[in-house]
């Protein structure tokens, strides 16, 4: 019990550490990863923890283009949902498991043996 507390512990004050980084962004790039990322916590599944390393990923990628003084559009394209749609393939979602879990139940039943 006391290492799953000293974890969430760990874990808040990574993501509060996250979290100032975006504040440290133009307020553009701000608007725009908050908006990424409510839209990735609709996917995330588990801990989520695959979507924290997407959105460290974001960040960087913002901070760089930032520090280069690009609009936030530049790099995100104007279809910032197909953007955010792209960030979350490769990380285990929701939509995913509930794909494996039906494909993986109708195979116990049905399977070819």
């Amino acid at each position: 019990m006391m290492e799953m507390f000293k974890k969430m512990i760990g874990d808040k004050k990574e993501y509060k550490m996250m979290m100032a980084r975006v504040e440290a962004l133009p307020e553009d790039y701000q608007f725009v990863f908050k908006k990424i990322q409510s839209y990735m916590w609709n996917f995330a599944s588990g801990n989520g923890m695959d979507m924290l390393q997407m959105q460290y990923e974001l960040i960087d990628l913002f901070e760089a283009g930032a520090a280069e003084a690009r609009h936030v559009l530049d790099i995100t394209g104007d279809d910032v949902a197909s953007f955010a749609d792209e960030l979350v393939t490769n990380a285990k979602t929701y939509v995913a498991k509930y794909r494996e879990d039906m494909n993986q139940s109708i195979m116990q039943r049905l399977g070819k043996k």
